[in-house]
């Protein structure tokens, strides 16, 4: 009878649950909207890849972005030119595709940059408390004074239109929400039984942030990287359209429509073509990043 309790007891059946990290996909995965951003975020990412490569090896996509024709100019979408062209002759599908590649670029990057300084600001701030809490959530109370848009505007103003300066100035800027959740999942996860069981055992600090903190705060920093990349992209466009943003030939999204704004009533599409890339790409990563937090906030039955 014990043998036979035994095996029941260890029978597949009463196996351990899965780990958060899996229960998190899965319930992510089962979400038809997040498959769907999914695929419409890995399309973008596609052109962009393919419109980076054919730029450096040379090759048109499908056409030279930058060459002109003013016998074709304000052509509206056909075989020859799918997306139209504009008021320089120039294909607007081929401008998409290189404008993909540097607006996606600005926000993955830009994000990478806030991501990085906002992690570690807000887990020492979180971890250690104190004064040295004290000085660093004032610093971002501080910024969070100024409006970030304007405070971008006028960085680009004095140091220049160019694609790092844009994207280490939209980083620098945008890591304060980031630093404030940091904080808030360190000054929770600090006080936990098995951080406490962890420093009683006599591990070391970045142990502790590293080993059981910083995995356990993981979740709504993904979800707050996600949205960041739609946030940096919309800067981005916004600098463009106002002439601050990366600096003609080159094209992006956002000087695609400041280009097309003086023809909107005789080639819509150099309007329309832009803006849905601009709001479907935004819109997909918002919706992934909203489809990931419901799924980190998912709990075992």
């Amino acid at each position: 009878m014990q043998a036979s309790a035994s095996l029941q007891h260890s029978s597949p059946s009463e196996a351990p649950p899965d780990s958060p990290l899996r229960r998190t996909a899965a319930k992510f995965l089962r979400d038809k909207a997040a498959i769907a951003s999914l695929v419409v975020i890995a399309f973008f990412l596609s052109v962009a890849l393919a419109g980076g490569i054919l730029s450096l090896l040379g090759l048109p996509m499908p056409m030279d972005p930058n060459a002109t024709n003013l016998e074709s100019k304000l052509r509206p979408p056909s075989a020859a030119h799918w997306l139209g062209t504009d008021n320089l002759g120039r294909d607007v599908a081929s401008r998409m595709v290189a404008g993909s590649t540097i607006s996606l670029t600005v926000g993955f990057v830009a994000m990478a940059v806030s991501l990085g300084i906002g992690i570690v600001l807000g887990a020492v701030s979180g971890y250690c408390g104190g004064w040295v809490d004290n000085v660093l959530m004032r610093i971002v109370d501080a910024l969070l004074c100024f409006p970030s848009f304007f405070l971008i505007l006028s960085a680009i103003a004095i140091l220049g239109p160019n694609i790092w300066i844009i994207i280490a100035v939209i980083g620098l800027v945008g890591w304060t929400g980031t630093a404030r959740l940091v904080r808030a999942e360190f000054l929770t996860l600090r006080e936990s039984e098995y951080v406490r069981a962890a420093r009683a055992m006599g591990q070391s600090t970045p142990r502790i942030v590293f080993r059981h903190i910083l995995p356990n705060a993981a979740a709504p920093i993904f979800v707050t990287a996600i949205v960041s990349i739609p946030d940096a992209i919309l800067v981005e466009s916004g600098l463009s359209f106002l002439s601050f943003g990366v600096p003609p030939p080159q094209s992006t999204w956002g000087n695609i429509i400041a280009d097309g704004k003086t023809y909107i009533l005789d080639a819509w599409w150099l309007i329309v073509f832009p803006g849905l890339a601009i709001f479907t790409a935004s819109l997909a990563f918002y919706i992934a990043g909203d489809a990931l937090r419901r799924a980190a906030e998912t709990r075992p039955e």
